[in-house]
């Protein structure tokens, strides 16, 4: 899997200060994605065990609410082989943080898939240009929804 982005201060893709992961990889080619260079599975650098690392190290800092996953999109299969076991590492590793999933799927499609137990908030749904809302919170259209998850059911 590759990545295309990190931020260590994201005050903008989720609740409080995040550590965001932005994967390399998405089928959907939503009309009006502000990230189309993540479309393709080879853009970015390589995640690597020293990836993961720094992402671990930096949510251990107090200030640090979570971890955010966006793209490109994680829910791809080439994506969710490397993200399933990371995830499970940043539940056992840092278990005050929060992970939130951004999908362009919805829960009804990706219920029941394993990666889902690893998330607490999933933000989903395609990014649709003619329901785009510039004023919601955490999302980019008005169908995207934010939903609350236990063990990757919706609470």
């Amino acid at each position: 899997m590759n990545y295309c982005g990190l931020n260590k201060n994201d005050i903008a893709n989720g609740e409080g200060v995040r550590v965001s992961l932005f994967v390399s990889g998405c089928r959907n080619y939503c009309k009006g994605c502000h990230n189309t260079e993540a479309w393709d599975f080879s853009y970015g650098q390589p995640f690597t065990k020293e990836t993961e690392d720094e992402i671990i190290e930096s949510l251990r800092l107090s200030w640090i609410q979570g971890l955010s996953v966006l793209g490109g999109e994680p829910c791809e299969e080439e994506n969710e082989c490397v993200l399933i076991p990371f995830l499970k590492r940043v539940k056992r590793e840092c278990p005050n943080s929060d992970t939130w999933l951004f999908s362009g799927y919805t829960y009804e499609m990706l219920q029941g898939e394993e990666i889902l137990r690893y998330v607490d908030v999933l933000v989903d749904g395609p990014f649709l240009l003619e329901q785009r809302d510039i004023s919601l919170s955490f999302r980019g259209s008005r169908n995207q929804r934010i939903i609350r998850l236990r063990n990757g059911v919706r609470i």
